[in-house]
Formats: structure tokens, sequence, C-alpha cells
């Protein structure tokens, strides 16, 4: 699989990356073969980046991608995770976690600080059984923001300058505040969630030419917002961003695969291609939580989508059309 750099630094990630948000019970729980089944797929279809963090399953997704992992030569992946959440110990008293389908044996305190991040770094560490990070993301930082850029991102940037992280940045959903980061502090890489997809492109405006000019790359996540964008034709019952899909998105993409269809082209295959075709985005990072799912994903990946597609798309009003410029 075609690998990219991420901006100025020495890491280079496959264009398709495994998200690890499912491993650790998003919407419902995964069982640790399923988990290991599909960790499994997605090495033998050519995946070799893998994103995981804390807040998945408060350090399952961790331990479930570190333990696979371990028995593979260190070289040959790419491994993220995020900080600017702690995961303190507490009896789960019987209770299941408020985010992801697993014991509440732990609570999250953010973060931000320099001790806190590198606190975080090695509980990871020692989470997932590996010796380094090849990249580290603030993470979630929407709410704390002045704290991630004035405390959080130095942080990072002297692990990277002591050799401890190759690239660095932030994962989050606003645009804005990534692009404030992207301008206002030296990072690498950011990952926009769910907002540089088929369904939406805010990040035209701010983000993307942000990055073109510092030179810094995008990591896409949530390309398929949360499951509308999952499979040929979404049905009543699809999320968008972790909740029912509103009618308007679900006739949204609609009328976006009926422009699909006309091509030969499924939701899937279009959402994964199209991020990649914004030259700051060095790859797409998808959620996949069984062998079936990382399968199907690395079909739809390899597809060849015809360039007429988006033309029509843009011209239908249903894509930006900077996005194909």
């Amino acid at each position: 699989m075609k690998t990219n750099r991420l901006g100025r630094s020495s890491v280079e990630v496959t264009e398709l990356g495994f998200g690890g948000g499912p491993l650790g019970g998003l919407f419902t729980a995964t069982p640790e073969d399923e988990a290991a089944e599909a960790l499994a797929a997605a090495w033998e279809g050519g995946i070799r980046y893998f994103d995981t963090s804390p807040h998945y399953g408060i350090g399952r997704s961790e331990r479930l991608i570190g333990r696979f992992l371990r028995g593979l030569p260190r070289e040959e992946y790419v491994l993220s995770t995020k900080v600017g959440r702690l995961l303190i110990p507490q009896d789960a008293a019987g209770r299941t976690d408020e985010f992801f389908q697993v014991p509440a044996t732990h609570r999250r305190v953010w973060d931000f600080s320099r001790d806190g991040i590198r606190r975080s770094v090695e509980d990871s560490l020692t989470r997932m059984g590996v010796d380094r990070f090849d990249v580290l993301f603030l993470h979630d930082a929407e709410e704390h923001f002045e704290d991630a850029l004035r405390t959080g991102a130095p942080a990072l940037a002297e692990l990277r300058a002591e050799g401890l992280v190759g690239a660095i940045g932030a994962g989050m959903y606003d645009t804005g505040l990534l692009t404030r980061l992207v301008r206002e502090a030296d990072v690498d890489v950011v990952m926009l969630s769910a907002h540089y997809t088929l369904l939406r492109q805010p990040a035209l405006d701010d983000l993307l030419p942000a990055c073109a000019e510092r030179g810094v790359s995008i990591l896409a996540a949530s390309v398929f917002n949360s499951g509308i964008l999952a499979t040929p034709r979404p049905g009543p019952g699809a999320h968008f961003d972790y909740r029912p899909a509103p009618p308007r998105m679900l006739e949204r993409a609609h009328r976006i695969a009926d422009v699909c269809q006309a091509h030969g082209v499924t939701l899937p295959e279009a959402a994964l291609a199209f991020p990649l075709l914004h030259p700051v985005v060095a790859g797409v990072v998808a959620g996949m939580r069984s062998a079936e799912e990382a399968r199907r994903d690395l079909a739809a990946f390899s597809r060849q989508v015809p360039g007429r597609l988006w033309a029509d798309l843009a011209a239908a009003g249903l894509i930006d059309a900077r996005a194909t410029a």
C-alpha cells in the first residue's frame, strides 16, 4: 500500500490506517477474538498504520492493539496514540463506562500539562507493551484548547526533540481550533474527525489552506460519519456523528449514492477515496471492529474511482468544487 510522509517529519503512514475506537467498545462491545481477527485482516491487507487512544475503552483499545503488534517487527508499522486524558483507577461497582461498552474501571481526568502528558505516554507504553510511539496527538482538546496549545503542544515538541516520538499534532473535530494550532504551534500532522468527508467539507475554508501553507499533513478520520456512508445505501437507522442521522443527511447521502451508482461506485468506496484528493491529506483512518469490516474497507479502498465522479458531484452541488480543483 502506498505511504505518505507526515509533514516535515520522517514518519510515513499507509494511506489507509486502522482506527482503534471500535476495539474499545464504541457503540457495542467487541470480543477480544474479533479484535485480534480484525487486526490480523488489516495487517494481511497491507495496513501498517495503527491509531489508538487511552480514551477508547479506557485503555482497552491500546491493550488489544499492543498485544497484536508485540509479535511483529517494530520497524514495519507506525503507531500513534493520544494524550490529554489520564486514566485513574476506580471501583467499577458494576457500572459500564459512559462512552464505551466496557466496565467503568477507571475515570478520565483532563491534563494537558507537561507532567500529565509524560505520564500519559508512559502509561500508554506500559499498556501497549511497546518501546515508543511514532506519532502523538493532543486529543479532543476543544474545551481545553488554551491549555493544549500553551502547555500541551510544547510538551509534545519536547518529546519530539528528545527523539522519543517522530511526529506530533492534535486530533479534534473543530477545524477553527485546529487551524489555530497549525498556525501557532510547531506540529507535523493533525487528525481531523468527521469534517472532511463526502457529506461535509468545512475544512476547505480554513484548515486545509493553513496546512498547505505550513507544510502540515492531515489524517482524515471518521470518513463514514459514524456509519451513514459505510454502506451503499444508508437505512433509516443509520448514524451520523454518533447519533441517528437526521432526514436531511439521509437524503443527501442518497443523492450522493445516486451519482456514485451512475459511475459504478459505492458510497464507501467514494468516502474512502475522497479525502485523498487533496494534497495535504496523507491518509484516511477507518475504525474496524471485525475481520469482515477490515476486508470490506480494504476492498473499498482499493477501488479505482473515476475522476468524472467528483466532477459530477461538484456540478450537482453535493461536494465543494474546491475539493476537486
